[in-house]
């Protein structure tokens, strides 16, 4: 059995190998052990509960008020305590945190090789989102197998000079792991988030938390936000307020004080997944949720000048708004009012994945390591139909 160490420390990097953890435990041909850097605590948890996962490494680096030079100081010390003593035939890392740098650069100086689950994503402005675009390059340099979610990502690859046969294209693991979570029978607990599913009113789901957004750009969207509730009677909005104080200050300044406006704490993955199928629209400048929503018929404006995710914008799932007040209000206002323009957003195909990405991978490290004869058919979504999830 060849030895596969996963390394990630945030919730959405949890959400997101949880799948991939899984099919390599199910594998004969691989033992998985789990290190988790916890750069993000509390949240990360939620998530290792929720999928029955229990790492063998817990660096439990997150402190108050860390910077990035504290988590890639931290992340990098402890994992080479965990890579002396394994000594892994590969290390896998996901997306674009100072985590999956910390552990590809780790590995890099073991002299052990990297899988990049979700590679090959870039909006090619290192600022934004920052720290994560460089994260992404980095890693990608130090990476010796690239497992990309769509042919957009691979292309992106090949012309930055990867070799074709380092890389796969196998699907977003994401859409694995909310797929199988939202076809569970769930009820909320919370009294507002049981509102979302009384009929008489559309509910509106958002969140923000990037770094580039902080200041007047949040301020401007959440105006917005005020805006088209004033106008539409039959709205509610449902925001899960990011910890970050520079968020949370301007949230309540703006919209503190609205009553069809619910500010509540961030939600574990479980309720926070069937409030995206509850919802009629997603406003956000968060990654995943471009490639969750679409695949429930959900339509998302993403509050961001740049994407990452291309492909979402050319299927017609996603809209890419940024942060200008009218422009927000506008984008918002034509899929409140014009069901047509609705429906073409609702009804495009996600072109994130099919619910096997997962099982790519785990069959592409199996033939890279001469364990199995057969290679995965790669993801295509041209190919690609609704996923079999009621809307």
């Amino acid at each position: 059995m060849k030895k596969i160490v996963t390394v990630f420390g945030t919730r959405p990097e949890a959400i997101k190998m949880a799948p991939v953890i899984k099919a390599l435990e199910a594998s004969p041909h691989f033992r998985c052990v789990v290190a988790v850097t916890a750069q993000h605590r509390e949240m990360l948890d939620q998530v290792l509960d929720l999928f029955g996962i229990r790492p063998a490494y817990d660096l439990d680096i997150m402190r108050q008020g860390q910077t990035l030079f504290d988590i890639t100081r931290r992340a990098l010390t402890g994992l080479e305590g965990v890579l002396r003593k394994e000594r892994p035939d590969m290390v896998l890392v996901h997306g674009d945190t100072t985590t999956t740098f910390a552990a590809a650069l780790a590995a890099f100086y073991f002299q052990t090789p990297v899988g990049h689950v979700e590679a090959g994503l870039r909006t090619r402005n290192k600022y934004s989102p920052f720290p994560e675009e460089m994260n992404r390059h980095l890693t990608g340099v130090i990476t010796d197998l690239h497992f990309a979610p769509t042919a957009g990502a691979k292309a992106n690859l090949l012309a930055e000079g990867v070799a074709p046969e380092k890389i796969v294209v196998t699907g977003n693991t994401v859409i694995d792991a909310f797929l199988s979570t939202v076809r569970k029978e769930y009820a909320f607990e919370d009294p507002i988030l049981k509102s979302v599913q009384d009929d008489r009113y559309r509910v509106i789901l958002v969140t923000t938390h990037r770094r580039e957004n902080l200041g007047e750009p949040l301020r401007q969207v959440y105006l917005a936000l005020r805006d088209f509730v004033d106008r539409y009677p039959d709205v509610q909005v449902v925001f899960p307020v990011h910890r970050n104080p520079a968020v949370r200050k301007v949230v309540r300044e703006v919209l503190g004080d609205l009553d069809r406006v619910h500010l509540v704490e961030p939600l574990p993955y479980l309720p926070f997944a069937h409030l995206i199928k509850h919802s009629y629209l997603v406003l956000t400048d968060s990654g995943g949720i471009q490639e969750e929503a679409p695949s429930l018929g959900k339509p998302v404006l993403v509050l961001r000048d740049t994407t990452e995710r291309p492909e979402a914008v050319d299927a017609g799932t996603v809209l890419l708004v940024g942060t200008d007040r009218r422009r927000v209000f506008a984008a918002a206002d034509t899929l409140l009012s014009d069901p047509e323009a609705y429906r073409r957003m609702a009804e495009a195909v996600n072109p994130y994945g099919d619910g096997q990405a997962a099982a790519r991978i785990v069959q592409t490290l199996a033939h890279r390591f001469g364990l199995s004869p057969v290679a995965p058919q790669e993801f295509n979504a041209m190919k690609q139909q609704e996923f079999g999830v009621e809307r």
